[in-house]
């Protein structure tokens, strides 16, 4: 892992997902095989590293935040957008709990998004906040697809065991099922919503895996090593029209009315 310390100008920066949107690292070592960021973030990087394999630490990103929301208009904030704040390092660097406490301290709306159950690490803060909202990409039940495609992230049953603490101590939780990972992740959708139902998950995400420039040629490889037999058809649900993802939410749609759970499509 090559890890850089940086320095950032800003921090609290405008978003689409919310008013604002919180990134305390560039890169992350979760190594998702299918991550959409990998693509932006070497637009702007000089990084040559494999996707996983480097992580930027802005180790002033408390101190640009202090600033930025004394002289910002108070709204809602989304942390991880663009890497994983919850990531194997944040246990070095505690950045991302230095940035909880300034948003607490002004009473910021929050949303975080993760596939690490070490967000309870920040339980104390999280429960303070009058607004808060925790989700947890949660892509497949099968622990054998987790670890192929998210190799260093929580196991999902840590993650699951997070949502039921979380809402203990009343913090809303949502769950993003996405990307769909074709044939993979639609394997017992009914056992998956199930799941949820049972946590009785505030919300639910769902997205399709969309292919963004270069992203084919890592799951490609992915694909190719550990599900040869599916390779030709990824190739088609991906690289030709046709209605796979429409079927797919038809079924999630069906599952989530009959099991009360609020789900809203992304695609």
């Amino acid at each position: 892992m090559f890890v850089n310390e940086v320095t950032c100008k800003s921090l609290l920066n405008r978003s689409r997902l919310a008013d604002y949107c919180i990134n305390p690292y560039v890169g992350c070592g979760h190594a998702c095989r299918y991550c959409y960021a990998e693509s932006y973030t070497r637009r702007f990087t000089k990084h040559k590293e494999p996707w996983g394999q480097f992580v930027d630490v802005k180790v002033n990103a408390p101190e640009i935040l202090e600033k930025e929301v004394q002289r910002r208009k108070r709204g809602k904030v989304f942390i991880s957008s663009l890497t994983d704040a919850y990531q194997p390092l944040e246990s070095k660097y505690g950045i991302t709990r230095k940035i909880l406490k300034i948003l607490l301290d002004f009473q910021f709306p929050l949303s975080i998004q993760t596939k690490s159950s070490s967000v309870l690490r920040d339980l104390d803060l999280l429960s303070k906040f009058e607004d808060c909202e925790v989700g947890f990409t949660i892509t497949s039940m099968d622990e054998s697809i987790r670890k192929i495609f998210e190799p260093h992230s929580s196991p999902t049953s840590e993650r699951l065991d997070a949502i039921e603490k979380l809402k203990e101590k009343g913090v809303t939780t949502y769950v993003f099922f996405g990307p769909i990972l074709p044939l993979l992740s639609d394997r017992n959708l009914e056992e998956y919503f199930q799941t949820l139902a049972d946590l009785k998950i505030d919300f639910v995400y769902v997205d399709r895996l969309n292919l963004k420039p270069g992203l084919w040629n890592t799951l490609e490889k992915t694909v190719r090593t550990k599900y040869p037999q599916l390779v030709s058809e990824w190739q088609t649900v991906l690289g030709s029209k046709n209605d796979y993802y429409e079927r797919v939410r038809t079924v999630i749609q069906d599952l989530c009315a009959r099991k009360k759970i609020q789900c809203e499509m992304c695609y």
